[in-house]
């Protein structure tokens, strides 16, 4: 083999291996290039998965104080449907209170209620003798039908006439401009036992406190429609 030769196949293996090297560089940068898009790939899902989960939770707590905010504002609105209805029904309560002033200027027919508070306190008490306070107005109204009072009680009870003391202290006068924010009565009697143990408080203010107590379900229901449980 001569030089010719010799150099030719030189030639020729460099030219193999400079392909071949260039093969090997290609699926080198190829290879890389695969590696780098799919961790590139990871890199962006990834980032995607955390914004996506950044934005569930930012729009979770919107939604959260958006409850919150609603709830809020609901039960203020309750609340204040509430304090409309109370002041709606304390408003009635204050015009039957000043009805009641109306009742002892009609003479015949308070004495004979008077009569009634009378009986009906006998009958609950059920006393031989009873402490009778009423107010100081009214003092000649009860003397009026004290007598009659005791006679009803002694028939309905089937005992004897009870004997009543018509206390030296009475009761707190109507309210008045003069006397306002004072304690007062409208009206009635209260009925006790000797020893004090027992006592049946029937002014006008306490049967109206008895009946608002009892109807106040109905009014409500009248006034506001069906309550709820």
């Amino acid at each position: 083999m001569n030089d010719a030769d010799v150099s030719k196949q030189i030639q020729q293996m460099v030219r193999f291996i400079r392909q071949e090297a260039e093969e090997k560089a290609n699926e080198i940068s190829v290879s890389a290039e695969e590696e780098f898009n799919i961790e590139k790939l990871q890199l962006v899902e990834a980032e995607k998965k955390k914004i996506r989960q950044e934005y569930e939770r930012k729009e979770k707590q919107v939604q959260i104080r958006k409850k919150i905010e609603y709830s809020m504002q609901l039960n203020a609105s309750r609340i204040k449907v509430l304090q409309a209805q109370d002041d709606l029904v304390n408003s009635m309560k204050e015009d039957a209170s000043k009805e009641l002033l109306n009742v002892s200027h009609h003479h015949h027919s308070y004495e004979h209620l008077l009569k009634d508070l009378i009986v009906q306190g006998l009958l609950r008490l059920k006393e031989p003798s009873v402490l009778l306070r009423c107010r100081k107005a009214d003092l000649h109204h009860v003397g009026s039908v004290l007598h009659s009072a005791k006679e009803e009680y002694a028939e309905k009870a089937k005992v004897h006439p009870p004997e009543i003391i018509v206390d030296d202290i009475h009761l707190p006068p109507a309210p008045s401009h003069h006397n306002s924010h004072g304690p007062f009565c409208s009206g009635g009697v209260v009925l006790a036992s000797r020893d004090g143990k027992i006592v049946f408080e029937n002014t006008l203010d306490a049967r109206l406190d008895v009946v608002l107590r009892k109807k106040l379900p109905e009014i409500r229901k009248s006034l506001f429609g069906q309550v709820a449980a």
